[in-house]
This record gives structure tokens, C-alpha cells and sequence, in this order.
């Protein structure tokens, strides 16, 4: 059977500015889909209303047109493809594998099982609600669910979800879809081959492989990159008061950005342009010199 196409694509969510945290996952997905002669598409994951920042959609698409990282085709936004998770849903609930769920967050901590620091839900709505209950979420069946995929940087990841998930939701108490169920839907029919972002999603990637096997979707190839940490080993973030991008002069945290992902340019290309060390780095971009860890701290 002949391979499609390479096509990957980045998907931030506009929480806020993009930062060199953020800049790490963008570079290399788009270096790979560059690399490889594909395609490199952009997604705005606008699921969630009361975090979007006002302004934020149009300082990442500035941001990553000031690094060079120009996208194919037209921006996506999940906030309108609602009808599109409707029918993913429907299709799950037809199948019998999701199931409704009366239960609130102060419930599921009170009878959390697993490991201590996660609250897994321990299935108490699987045989249907309480008299007293009504229906606030959508859950997933995660019983008997182990789930594995090879990752292209991380080696085998694998894991029991029943255990460390738990039942997740795919459709939340105020009637908004969750991200898990959004992406598999999104990347699906974008034709999403190739997914390179932080390893911090690696969980994420595990509920969205399980959520594939129940639609049957196909699965794309993964490559989990480092996530930049801060001296605190904190994921640089909004929330971590992550400065955002250098607007005025890209190329410098554009380098630092190569170098964390050991792709360091020539010292003659420390004053070139933007473009002109994009080129060297899809030119010299070779997934077996990243650095194979789950985080790195950045140097200040």
C-alpha cells in the first residue's frame, strides 16, 4: 500500500502568547514535515472558551510567521467543528463503549482509586445513573484497555488506562467537547500522518490511540519532544510566567531553539536571516540526534 503523504501540523492552544516552550514543539514538528517534503498545517485548540485570550490567535499566527514557520492551507479552528464531535460521539455511544455520568468532581475525589496524586474515576456510573443522578458528562470505557504506540524518539510507550486514566470524558459537564475526543476528530480528517509535540502529551497520546481503535481511525506517527523546564523543573508556560517570543530579533531564540533540540547552526549563521537558517536546519534536520529525554531545563 502505497504511504500517504507526509502531513503534520501544530496545534496551540491561545491561552496566550507563544513562548520558547511553545517555539520548541512548532520548530520541530514543522522542521519534520519540512524535512520530509510534507506539509505542515496549523490548528488553533479553541475548545475552551473561558481560556482563550483575547488577542492570543493572532500574536501566535504573527509569532510564527516573524520565525519563519509558514503553514499550509487555512488555519483550523476546533471552536467551529462542533457538529463534526457530535457525530464522533454519536458514533461512540452507538457502539456502546461511552457511557453517561452523573457524577461531580468533589464525588470522583472522594472515592479516588489509584495513584495517590490522580484522581481516577472509579466507573460508578458504567451500569447506568443513580436514581437521584442526572447526566453531567461523557465518559469512555476504559475497561481492559492497555494501549501502546512506538514512539519515534521515546521508544515503546505503553499503559494500562483502566488504571492510570481511569474512565476519561470526551464530552464535558458544560456541554463542551474535550480535547481528547476534538484532535482525534481534527487530525482524522485533515489526514494527519505525523505528530511531533512536547512529552508532556504523552498521556494525552494514549487516551487519543484508545479513542482511534473505537472509531476506527488510523493511527499517525508520534515523535514526543522535550519539553523546556524551568530551573524549578516547572514546564515553561503561561502559568510559569514564561516570557513570550522575541519579536524583534527571531533569529537569536530561533538558534537557542536549535540548540536545545541539538541542531545547533554553524557560528556563520548566527547573524543570517531567518529563512537562510530554516534552510540549513530542514537541510541538517535528522530525528536521531534529538535528545532522548521527557525534559530539559533551559538555559537562561
Amino acid at each position: 500500500m502505497k504511504q500517504a503523504r507526509y502531513r503534520g501540523r501544530f496545534a496551540p492552544s491561545p491561552s496566550g502568547p507563544l513562548h520558547f516552550g511553545s517555539l520548541i514543539c512548532a520548530l520541530g514538528s514543522y522542521l519534520d514535515a519540512r524535512a520530509q517534503g510534507g506539509e505542515w498545517w496549523v490548528r488553533i485548540d479553541d475548545l475552551d472558551p473561558p481560556r482563550v485570550a483575547p488577542g492570543a490567535v493572532d500574536a501566535i499566527l504573527r509569532a510564527l510567521e516573524a520565525y519563519g514557520l509558514t503553514w499550509d492551507g487555512s488555519v483550523q479552528y476546533q471552536s467551529q467543528r462542533s457538529a463534526a464531535y457530535e457525530a464522533a460521539l454519536e458514533a461512540l455511544r452507538r457502539r456502546g463503549v461511552v457511557y453517561a455520568c452523573g457524577c461531580t468532581r468533589r464525588e470522583i475525589a472522594d472515592s479516588n482509586v489509584g495513584r495517590a496524586d490522580v484522581a481516577i474515576y472509579p466507573g460508578t456510573c458504567r451500569a447506568g445513573l443513580a436514581p437521584h443522578k442526572a447526566a453531567r458528562a461523557w465518559r469512555v470505557d476504559t475497561r481492559g484497555a492497555r494501549v501502546h504506540f512506538e514512539d519515534r524518539l521515546q521508544g515503546r510507550i505503553e499503559q494500562d488506562l483502566e488504571y492510570a486514566a481511569g474512565d476519561f470524558i470526551v464530552q464535558r459537564a458544560d456541554g463542551w467537547f474535550a480535547y481528547q475526543l476534538a484532535a482525534v476528530v481534527d487530525d482524522a480528517e485533515l489526514g494527519i500522518t505525523d505528530i511531533v509535540r512536547g512529552a508532556d502529551l504523552i498521556d494525552s497520546t494514549l487516551r487519543q490511540v484508545y479513542l482511534r481503535r473505537l472509531l476506527d481511525l488510523p493511527t499517525p506517527r508520534y515523535l514526543h519532544l522535550p519539553v523546556a523546564v524551568n530551573a524549578l523543573g516547572e514546564k515553561l508556560s503561561k502559568q510559569t510566567l514564561a516570557p513570550p517570543l522575541n519579536m524583534t530579533f527571531p533569529q537569536s531564540t530561533l538558534i537557542q531553539a536549535l540548540a536545545f533540540l541539538k541542531h545547533a547552526p554553524p557560528l556563520a549563521l548566527r547573524q543570517a536571516a531567518v529563512p537562510e537558517i530554516l534552510s540549513w536546519a530542514i537541510a541538517h534536520w535528522s530525528p536521531a540526534d534529538l535528545p532522548q529525554a521527557r525534559t530539559i531545563e533551559q538555559e537562561s
